[in-house]
């Protein structure tokens, strides 16, 4: 029987984790089509891992088996806050042949970690993969966020009384109430986010100098002739948080979305979200990226019920509690 190790991720792996990588992105092209097809070959996901490896704080673990690699699991850290003392393993940063040879790597890669105080770690794993969602799940990781997409076309009429159209400056006011009605929602049961919230002057002050900015566009819904909702449409490449593996090419994205408290139940999410739809396809776009945290209850319905389906699931363990 082929005698298995498990090692700390060097540079020499690079080369053959890509091969792996490439053959889990075919793999997952075939569940999700809209992905960018370029990530089936090593070249590609070769210059993804070696970027992840020049990452802040960069390390993992490699599985082989007989001398051959069969597993890589890669991470680095984001700076800032926001996230706590983190490890992220991107679309590109863990791939292997059998599922539950993450468990062993991860055993190893979080040794390092937790010793660093790294103990907050995000990891992207292929929503449609269900034995590597599983395995992850085994290691105390659960679903945090969900990256989806969808293709253009299949237009619905808005709800009835609900009216979508482009913002203007004289909305300016409610733009930014709608920007701080989204982080208290956020920070809410059951979502409890921690990211701090603004204040909505100083949103206010963002969009007056923003708002002319061509490379989005923000549409604002009506009822009774009062803005009750906004959302944002741009490309995907405007987007820090799909990328690699994760971007699809030649995308539009619905970057934000949110309706006054009073007003939901109305029909204008879906309404806002069906815009941003039609917009991406009048730009030429093929496709339409969201994302949502799966514990805001709002979203995680709305999404789906416009057609999105999820591409990467973001699991998440705090470590020691």
């Amino acid at each position: 029987m082929p005698r298995v190790e498990v090692r700390p991720f060097e540079a020499e792996h690079v080369d053959q984790a890509a091969a792996l990588l490439a053959e889990r992105h075919a793999r997952h092209r075939r569940a999700q089509p809209l992905l960018a097809p370029r990530f089936e070959e090593p070249s590609a996901t070769a210059e993804e891992i070696a970027a992840t490896l020049a990452g802040l704080g960069a390390s993992g673990a490699v599985r082989l088996t007989g001398g051959r690699l069969t597993g890589f699991l890669l991470g680095a850290a984001k700076p800032g806050e926001a996230w706590g003392p983190n490890i992220w393993i991107e679309a590109a940063g863990h791939a292997a042949t059998d599922a539950e040879a993450v468990r062993d790597m991860y055993g190893l890669a979080a040794t390092r970690w937790v010793d660093e105080g790294r103990t907050a770690h995000y990891v992207l794993v292929p929503a449609s993969d269900p034995e590597l969602v599983s395995a992850w799940f085994r290691l105390c990781f659960g679903h945090q966020h969900s990256h989806a997409i969808r293709p253009i076309g299949n237009t619905r009429e808005p709800a009835d009384g609900v009216k979508v159209r482009p913002a203007a400056r004289d909305d300016i006011p409610v733009l930014a109430r709608l920007d701080a009605t989204l982080d208290e929602h956020q920070h809410l049961a059951p979502t409890f986010s921690r990211i701090g919230a603004r204040a909505v002057e100083e949103y206010e002050s963002g969009w007056l100098e923003d708002f002319d900015d061509p490379s989005y566009t923000t549409f604002v819904a009506e009822h009774g002739g009062q803005v009750i909702g906004s959302a944002i449409a741009c490309s995907i490449e405007k987007s820090s948080a799909h990328k690699g593996l994760a971007r699809p090419d030649n995308a539009g994205f619905l970057g934000f979305a949110a309706v006054l408290a009073h007003a939901r139940g109305l029909g204008a999410g879906r309404a806002l979200g069906q815009a941003v739809i039609d917009w991406s396809e009048g730009a030429g776009f093929d496709c339409v990226v969201a994302d949502w945290r799966a514990t805001n209850l709002l979203s995680s319905r709305a999404w789906p019920a416009l057609g999105f389906t999820e591409s990467f699931l973001r699991l998440h363990r705090l470590v020691g509690f």
